[in-house]
């Protein structure tokens, strides 16, 4: 099951302008998703991302996953690991120690897997 949600960015594009402004998150996970928005990021810049709820975290953009139509979909990584990002998206994500050895490592994995092998979902 694919997750999406609206978001609100802020930060700085590829030519160092400040911006702010509505984008899709998709792909939500427990350390970040894939933020699909008609402007160019550097990769390894920090943006803030902030949910309908109103809470704010800063995140890296890890990778540039696609460009379509003017739109971007850049992976993202939360900074800021833990409780305060597993309940970011409203979602509440079983805790690592209760799976079994396999999925944690595969969970932790997931991370660097996902810089370079996530497909953006149409925007």
């Amino acid at each position: 099951m694919a997750l999406s949600a609206p978001v609100g960015l802020s930060g700085e594009d590829n030519q160092k302008c400040p911006f702010q402004m509505p984008a899709k998150a998709t792909n939500l996970n427990r350390h970040g998703a894939a933020i699909h928005l008609p402007r160019q990021l550097s990769l390894g810049s920090t943006v803030t991302v902030r949910n309908t709820r109103g809470t704010q975290l800063a995140a890296r953009v890890v990778a540039q996953l696609a460009v379509s139509q003017g739109v971007s979909a850049y992976g993202i990584e939360f900074m800021e690991p833990g409780e305060v990002s597993n309940g970011f998206w409203g979602i509440n994500f079983p805790p690592l120690e209760n799976r079994g050895v396999a999925a944690q490592i595969a969970d932790q994995s997931g991370v660097a897997r996902r810089r370079y092998s996530v497909a953006a979902s149409p925007a």
